[in-house]
Formats: structure tokens, sequence, C-alpha cells
């Protein structure tokens, strides 16, 4: 058994304190606020971001930091990319030097182009060897209802990732392991992009053939950033790539996929996000995705497809007319 205490009350991060306790855990969530924590904790639901799934008697929650990651073994860090520095800075002073960290937020910082577990690393002044991710096709209301799912835990160091994959592990959320940490956490966040393209195609009724396509050379896209920033290809065939893609792009219960097709039946980027009820990753990580592909000379049409409807210079329904009429080229180059 281990103790675990969860940084944010996103649904993901509920998700992840029910898994927590349905493994035999101990597991508190932290909240901003002692309002939220008291509401969450009277209530036993997080009605707002995750309505319907009952805390587990056990999960508790708490805004007190030292309360909540004192002793604990693993620290799960799952709020919004925008707010990880802030977060992290609060909470920073009460998570002991050798606690293992792992990062279940998926995106981009905008301004530095920098990863959520290089943000870990620096504000919690952590080993990077103690510092992992967690990825994989994991649309958390499927999870909180008992719906089985697998991910990825990654950790330069392996026997890091079996202690995070035996405390998480069970019959219902199948866990694998892996050392290659920029792999991982690139798949996850970059395919967010792929995902608004796809409620794009979606929306405006393209048909299944180009959004198989679309998909398909959304995965190639995002490989080439990832091996440019030192990941290693054939991460992106596995859960965190590929498994996630195909789970993102194809699931109403992704807020990316749905913000796209909200885009594409002619919405507001600001009213497409209000009315999604929580954040949309790909937002953010598209601008950054954009950045990072100019500074290391990596070809992203998609990318820069989407950021271009997303910014306004482009409507949602031409995108596509815009990606087919580039010039022929082979398929695969990495």
């Amino acid at each position: 058994m281990a103790r675990i205490g969860i940084v944010g009350t996103t649904g993901w991060a509920t998700t992840l304190g029910i898994i927590s306790i349905r493994s035999g855990n101990e597991a508190t969530l932290w909240a901003r606020s002692t309002p939220e924590a008291e509401r969450l904790q009277s209530a036993r639901e997080n009605r707002r971001l995750l309505p319907g799934a009952t805390f587990p008697d056990g999960l508790n929650v708490t805004s007190d930091a030292a309360e909540c990651f004192g002793d604990s073994d693993i620290v799960v860090v799952s709020v919004p990319s925008v707010t990880m520095r802030q977060n992290l800075q609060v909470v920073a002073a009460s998570i002991g030097p050798n606690t293992a960290v792992l990062c279940a937020t998926k995106g981009v910082e905008v301004s530095s182009g920098k990863r959520m577990t290089q943000l870990v690393v620096e504000e919690l002044n952590a080993e990077e060897q103690q510092v992992g991710m967690l990825s994989g096709p994991n649309l958390a209301p499927e999870i909180a209802a008992g719906k089985p799912a697998s991910a990825t835990v990654a950790f330069e160091r392996e026997e890091t990732a079996q202690l995070v994959q035996e405390a998480l592990n069970d019959q219902l959320f199948r866990i694998y392991t892996s050392t290659d940490v920029v792999g991982v956490e690139m798949g996850g966040a970059l395919k967010n992009i792929i995902a608004i393209g796809a409620g794009f195609i979606d929306g405006v009724k393209m048909g299944a053939n180009v959004k198989a396509a679309f998909v398909t050379r959304g995965l190639h896209e995002i490989t080439r950033l990832g091996v440019s920033l030192g990941a290693k290809p054939e991460t992106f065939a596995g859960l965190s790539g590929m498994g996630d893609l195909i789970g993102t792009c194809y699931s109403e219960l992704s807020r990316n996929y749905r913000l796209g097709q909200s885009l594409a039946s002619g919405a507001s980027l600001e009213a497409a996000l209000e009315g999604l009820g929580g954040t949309a990753e790909g937002v953010p990580t598209t601008q950054a995705a954009v950045r990072l592909a100019e500074t290391h000379q990596v070809e992203m049409p998609i990318a820069h497809a989407t950021n271009d409807v997303l910014e306004g210079r482009l409507r949602a329904e031409d995108a596509a007319a815009v990606l087919l009429a580039r010039k022929p080229q082979p398929e695969v180059r990495y």
C-alpha cells in the first residue's frame, strides 16, 4: 500500500484518486482553497468536472499541502498546464526530496516550450530520475465509471516506474512501464492538436477516409517533433502515442475533439471554450508546438493549420483544403 497525494481536483485528478483507492492505497486530493476542499469532501463527488462518480471510502480532500504531501510515497500532479508552475510553487515545500512525482498533465508551456515534467523538476527542485509521466487513452469518465483502460508510466529510472506501476495497476487499469519520458510525454501532449483537427473534419462531415488519413499523418507529425526533442520513435506507436491519439480523436468525451466540432460549426474560440466546461489543453499546446517546430526546424503543417484556425487566420472548413494542396512528398520522413 502506498500513500498517494494528488495535486489538483480536475476530473482526471479525481479519477486518479478513485484508481488509487481501488488499487488498495491511501489517497488525498489537494484543493487550492479551503471552501473547495470542504465542498468536495462533503459532497463526496466532483459534480462539476466528474458528475456521477462517487468518491470511494478513503479518498479525502484537503487544502493543507503539508497534510496531503508530507508523508506521501507518490505525488501525482494533475492540473491545467497553464497553472502548472503556480500550483507547484504552492506545494513545493511540502513534498519530500525522495518522493516519486508522477505528472498526469498533458501539455507544453507556451512561453518556454518546456514539458510539464521539466516544470516539475524546476519548481520542486527534484531529481530528474524521480519525476515521470503517466499517459495513454485515458478518458476520465469511462475509467471513473469502472470501464477498463491502459496507460504507460515513464521514468528514467525503471525501478521508480515499477514502484508506480505496482501502486496503480489493477484489473481495470493496466499499466505498462517505459524509460522514454520525452516520448510518453510528447505523445500525450501533442495528440490534442490532432484531436482538434479531427473535430473539424467531423464537424464539416468530410468523411471517414480523410479523417483516417488526417489522424495517420498527425501521428507522423507529432512523432517527428518528439524525435527531434530526444524521444524514441517507437514510443509513438504505443499507448501514449497512437493509443491516446485514437481515443482522443474518436470520442465525444474528448474536450479537444468537441472544441474542433464547435469551431467547425462557426462558434468563436471563446464561445467554444466556454461551452466545454473544462480545459482544452490542445489550445496552448498548439501554440507551443508551432514555436518548437520552428526552433527545431521540424515540418508540422497540421499544427500550423490548426494554429491558424485557433487564431482566426483560417476557417475550419478551409483547413483541410490547405493541407491537401501541399506539394506531394514521401510518406515517412524522420
